[in-house]
């Protein structure tokens, strides 16, 4: 008689483990796999910054500036006037990498035993992707927590290989945007950074959310542009008062006294160690 070949077992049973059925085991597993990593690699609270993944340097911009130059006349304009637009936007890609850098500097010079208020982006092209650059050129750790997505989402080459995540849920990556964070920074962006920033909104002003989180719209004249806040207060859509809930900076000085006072106050005073 020939030998009976068992079965696989259930956890190795990668028809299951891909089916409906699993799909709670598959939710969970996007819970535990990052938490072991992120305590593997010490980490204990992040600094997040959300924003646009079609925001590009100001090389890049220049490039397709003399591309469009060269080109003919028919597609010249067309190209040449996006491009001016790219390039106008890439100050924020340069002070995201500049303001990330001042950041991971400073914490850095924290020497704590444990990593506090690491970077941590989308792990994408665009802000996320000078998010992370940033925090690279000052030698310290890069986190991304990628989605898998048809287009725009790939894993820049600025992330720690032992902190860059794919995930599937897009709640789940939510969940570990916020769940260390103990600022945000939220970079001009459309649909996706608009989707996140009023998430964590909504969870500060629920009391979802109850530690002490400091965010950040940079660029108050592209926000106040996109977003009438004003018209919300008046129509009673939100109180006066959620205004409070988040605040401006236009420059990296500007956004990194915020961002450092605020942990100084909450997080790095003695009498205040019990928020953490």
């Amino acid at each position: 008689m020939s030998k009976l070949i068992p079965p696989d077992k259930a956890y190795k049973n990668s028809n299951f483990l891909n089916s409906p059925d699993a799909r709670t085991i598959r939710i969970l597993s996007e819970y535990y796999e990052p938490k072991a990593r992120f305590s593997k690699n010490k980490i204990v609270d992040t600094v997040v910054f959300f924003g646009s993944a079609r925001i590009i340097s100001r090389t890049e911009a220049m490039k397709l500036i003399n591309i469009a130059k060269k080109e003919k006349a028919s597609s010249k304009k067309k190209n040449f006037d996006k491009a001016v637009k790219l390039l106008k936007m890439s100050k924020y890609y340069e002070e995201a990498v500049e303001l990330s850098k001042e950041i991971t500097t400073w914490s850095k010079s924290l020497k704590q035993e444990k990593n506090r208020f690491i970077v941590c982006s989308g792990g994408g092209p665009g802000i996320m992707e000078a998010a992370n650059k940033g925090a690279k050129f000052a030698g310290g750790h890069s986190i991304g927590l990628n989605i898998s997505i048809p287009y725009e989402q790939f894993v820049n080459k600025y992330v720690d290989p032992e902190l860059a995540f794919e995930f599937h849920y897009f709640f789940m990556r939510k969940l570990w945007f916020i769940y260390l964070a103990k600022a945000l920074v939220v970079f001009p962006g459309g649909f996706g950074t608009m989707d996140e920033m009023m998430e964590v909104l909504t969870l500060i002003q629920t009391k979802k959310v109850t530690k002490k989180v400091k965010v950040i719209l940079y660029g108050e004249s592209y926000w106040k542009e996109i977003l009438n806040f004003d018209a919300l207060i008046e129509h009673g859509t939100i109180s006066k008062s959620d205004m409070k809930l988040f605040d401006f900076a236009d420059s990296v000085e500007e956004a990194f006294e915020k961002i450092t006072s605020y942990f100084k106050k909450y997080y790095l005073n003695n009498k205040n160690k019990k928020s953490r």
